[in-house]
């Protein structure tokens, strides 16, 4: 994910940290993630971290796959900042005490971003790699995979399919998901995460990735986008999961506008391209109920 455009006097103040410098609270974030990944991936696997410290290290399947998906996807946006000559941080990573230990990472960018093509790159360029990372992930994680009777499996978190995940599940094992369900290994809950979370970066609202593409596709006209968006999420807070309703007041006060770039060309002909590309993976990732059980 990019965090929001900073006043370009902000960047002057701030030096090394916009100018990719690694600093100590990108080292310090990083490791509170990755203990925190590791924990949560732990207690998937039955561990109590209290009791049994020794144990945590089952948590590493997990911690390390969905790492390495973040990780991509905000490397991605960096060294497509940098390409255009956009001041932008190293990844900060977001340790949090929850299913999956985070809540995500995020790069910081500094205007001015100069025209569309820039900023269609800067936008697709992460949740393009994440989107590959966390395919390959699920792949190799759903191979791994225990396939039981539907209704079998009682208690524990119940996970919406998306068409991408559906497909995958049926090329990997095979099997009627009408009358089997599968319970993930832990690389493939964390393919299934990053899946999850490419989607939500696709939104094309505000500033989100998805924004980003969208204003450098649409222009103006992106705002429209946007606020329409709104009523969309809440239909679905309403009718399926009801985080959909909390992430639309989330957009609401993020702001649902998009700074413009310098200049105002047209995409050529390949961006636009990459641009449709990137609303084809928005709606094979996305699941209207994408979580069931909480």
């Amino acid at each position: 994910m990019t965090g929001n455009f900073k006043p370009l006097q902000d960047t002057e103040r701030k030096g090394d940290d916009l100018r990719g410098r690694l600093t100590p609270i990108h080292i310090i974030l990083f490791i509170l993630t990755f203990l925190s990944t590791l924990i949560a991936g732990a207690m998937q696997k039955g561990v109590d971290p209290i009791t049994e410290p020794g144990r945590i290290i089952l948590g590493l399947p997990f911690s390390i796959t969905l790492i390495i998906i973040l990780l991509s996807h905000e490397l991605s946006h960096y060294f497509a900042s940098r390409k255009h000559h956009t001041p932008a941080t190293l990844p900060y990573f977001i340790p949090a005490p929850s299913l999956i230990g985070t809540f995500g990472a995020f790069i910081k960018m500094s205007p001015p971003i100069m025209d569309r093509k820039a900023l269609l790159d800067i936008g697709i360029s992460g949740p393009l790699a994440g989107f590959i990372v966390s395919v390959v992930a699920s792949l190799i994680g759903l191979s791994m995979s225990e396939v039981v009777l539907a209704g079998k499996q009682t208690g524990g978190l119940g996970l919406g399919n998306s068409l991408l995940f559906m497909a995958l599940t049926k090329i990997t094992l095979g099997i009627d998901l009408n009358r089997y369900d599968v319970v993930l290994h832990p690389i493939a809950f964390a393919g299934w995460i990053g899946l999850f979370v490419t989607s939500l970066n696709l939104l094309p609202i505000g500033q989100l990735d998805g924004g980003h593409i969208s204003y450098a596709m649409f222009g103006k006209r992106h705002r429209w986008i946007s606020i329409g968006m709104i009523p969309v999420l809440l239909i679905l807070g309403t009718i399926g999961w009801f985080g959909w309703s909390f992430w639309a007041l989330l957009m609401l006060i993020l702001g649902l506008g998009h700074p413009p770039t310098v200049y105002d060309y047209p995409l050529d002909r390949k961006r636009r391209i990459l641009g449709w590309l990137g609303y084809v993976i928005f709606i094979i990732t996305f699941s209207p109920v994408p979580f069931s059980g909480l």
